[in-house]
């Protein structure tokens, strides 16, 4: 049996962790050739993250395996949400871990936090279209496609699939 999985905000000792998790995730899924790519450089920075959003953390055995970035409409990181949906982004899990629950216990805790905020009626989220895995998670919690809504990334022609789920 797996251990437990505790989902928790992040505190600035997990910031590292938070950073190599995200690199990581997003190089071994080849989402981006290296490290250095701007958009990378900037995932990398929890710390300005950390200021103008949300950060929750999986911990497992007192190790961080993932996290995940939470903001509401009007915030810097947020790019999708509606003024009543709480959006999730760069919902990530050590590739040394992936497929361990902690993708899915994030996700149930963002759902019942969602529930406790005035004003919120749905869950929001973009991912990428080639990210099948993801696709399956967010399917599994009942998360439904919302292709009105997908967007190209500026200056690019990736585009990104948005999912909605009512609270």
């Amino acid at each position: 049996m797996q251990p437990q999985i505790t989902v928790r905000p992040a505190v600035e000792a997990d910031y590292d962790a938070v950073a190599r998790i995200t690199r990581d995730s997003y190089l071994a899924a080849g989402y981006f050739e290296d490290a250095d790519h701007p958009y990378m450089r900037k995932v990398q920075d929890v710390a300005l993250r950390a200021g103008h959003a949300t950060i929750w953390v999986a911990e497992r055995d007192g190790q961080v395996v993932g996290s995940v970035t939470l903001a509401r409409a009007g915030e810097p990181y947020a790019d999708i949400a509606l003024e009543d949906e709480l959006e999730f982004r760069m919902l990530v899990v050590d590739p040394a871990v992936q497929r361990s629950g902690a993708g899915r216990a994030m996700v149930d805790a963002i759902l019942d936090y969602a529930r406790q905020l005035d004003g919120i009626k749905a869950v929001a989220l973009t991912t990428g279209q080639t990210w099948e895995s993801a696709h399956g998670l967010y399917r599994k919690t009942g998360f439904r496609r919302v292709p009105e809504r997908d967007w190209l990334v500026p200056g690019t022609d990736i585009k990104l699939l948005v999912y909605r789920l009512d609270v």
